[in-house]
């Protein structure tokens, strides 16, 4: 039986802020990851919050950044509202393709060069697995929300929502090495009355997460790698 959080606190006394500090934390169990079993790292977890009531407008012109740096994608896992331009500044001294061809939005913003970026605005809501054309290591994830009450954990598991006006909420979380029959079951309806509202501790097992290979954007294997970007003569200027 699936439980239901309801959590009611008195109203604030007059002249107090309405809005509410949303604060929990999130503990991960049955991982294979060396850096949750050996250091705790519990970062990483999208927690949202969704007015069960009134929707909330779309996002106009807010742009945030997915950096690629020394082969990697920063930060991994990055949470937006729908409505959002991510902006993918290439700081490597090498070309990149960021690419997303699976389920969420579909983009594919094309060999670059050091130095350029390229942006994509995440116009409905959903999950994004980004990856580039040309290092198969390189892989990210851009959590399409539609709220703007989210955030993502810290190492210690610990976040915080701020500024969440007052009603009732359906609190829903992420986590890429967890199953869908695991996240659908962690979702909760919370009523926000107060200033500060602690939520009970958040467990998430990582049991039945299976890692995929993915292909690259023509959907084949990567086959070998180079950083010689001289075979791209297209993208030489």
């Amino acid at each position: 039986m699936t439980c239901r959080w309801v959590i009611y606190f008195s109203l604030p006394l007059a002249g107090a802020s309405i809005a509410g500090n949303v604060t929990g934390r999130v503990e991960l169990r049955d991982s294979r990851e060396a850096s949750v079993r050996k250091r705790l790292d519990y970062s990483g977890v999208v927690i949202s919050l969704a007015p069960a009531m009134n929707p909330v407008n779309r996002l106009v012109d807010v742009h945030v950044t997915m950096l690629q740096k020394d082969k990697m994608f920063s930060p991994h896992v990055l949470a937006v509202a729908a409505g959002t331009y991510v902006d993918f500044p290439n700081a490597d001294p090498i070309f990149h393709n960021a690419f997303s061809s699976y389920n969420g939005q579909l983009f594919d913003l094309g060999l670059y060069a050091p130095g350029s970026t390229k942006s994509v605005r995440f116009s409905r809501e959903g999950i994004v697995r980004v990856f580039c054309n040309i290092h198969s290591s390189m892989s990210a994830v851009i959590v399409v929300l539609a709220t703007p009450y989210f955030t993502t954990t810290g190492r210690d598991g610990a976040f915080q929502i701020p500024n969440v006006p007052p009603g009732e909420y359906q609190l829903e979380v992420f986590h890429e090495r967890s199953t869908d029959t695991v996240l659908h079951a962690l979702q909760r309806r919370i009523a926000v009355e107060h200033t500060v509202l602690s939520l009970p501790p958040i467990v998430i097992s990582e049991a039945g997460f299976l890692q995929m290979p993915h292909n690259n954007k023509y959907g084949r294997g990567y086959g070998a790698q180079t950083d010689d970007h001289s075979i791209y003569p297209a993208a030489r200027k």
